[in-house]
């Protein structure tokens, strides 16, 4: 079995939510039994594929009746869009976050190389979701490679604003099309989803040095070391 992490847990030892009357609000009870059905989600297509995911392995999975999944979802590959859309939000939240908690006069390579460590280090803590990402989303239907897609062109911006913001410190970088930001985030993606397919996606972070040389290699025009 894959492992979880928090963005695939399931809720079979849990407690049911309150029904009927409650002391919970219902929007609170509302958001908890969304996040509970996501993160079943994860967990159930990481284990089984989205082909042989059901209705009924979601609710058993986040412990929530089927009329509370058809409050918030029509079908199956609805709410396994949101769940891959949660986990990719958090993923660029945590590159973001991991690049603005750097010193505002730090050099563009070390906040290069925070944002990839990020990056990579969020994926290897969720192992479930990045088998789902990497995997699951490219064989489960057109929807699914579009948000592929719109992933891999979220990735090209920040590679894109990254790079605007260190030219204006090295002027000499040299400048490229928008294809050579998207390059860049499509072979970091095959370079993770190489090893996600082999089950070693604990070994992500090793990736590092590969990626960050990588990137400078193209947009910085420095000698591969």
């Amino acid at each position: 079995m894959v492992q979880e992490g928090s963005l695939a847990r399931t809720h079979d030892s849990s407690p049911g939510l309150p029904r009927g009357r409650s002391s919970l609000p219902a929007p609170a009870v509302r958001a908890v039994q969304r996040q509970r059905l996501l993160t079943a989600t994860v967990s159930a297509v990481a284990e089984h594929g989205f082909g042989a995911l059901t209705i009924a392995d979601i609710v058993r999975r986040a412990k929530v009746s089927r009329a509370a999944f058809y409050a918030h979802f029509t079908d199956k590959e609805e709410c396994f869009l949101a769940a891959t859309a949660l986990g990719g939000d958090l993923l660029i939240e945590a590159v973001v976050s991991a690049t603005r908690e750097m010193p505002s006069d730090a050099a563009p390579e070390a906040v290069l190389r925070a944002g990839c460590r990020a990056y990579l280090r969020f994926l290897a803590d969720e192992p479930a979701f990045a088998r789902v990402f990497f995997i699951d989303m490219p064989a489960a239907g057109v929807s699914s490679v579009d948000r592929l897609d719109n992933a891999d062109n979220r990735f090209a911006d920040l590679n894109h604003a990254w790079h605007e913001a260190a030219r204006r410190r090295h002027p000499e970088w040299p400048e490229v099309p928008y294809d050579a930001y998207l390059a860049l985030s499509g072979a970091t993606t095959e370079l993770v989803s190489f090893r996600v397919r082999r089950g070693r996606t604990a070994e992500l972070p090793e990736l590092e040095d590969t990626v960050v040389a990588f990137y400078l290699a193209v947009l910085a025009g420095q000698t591969w070391r």
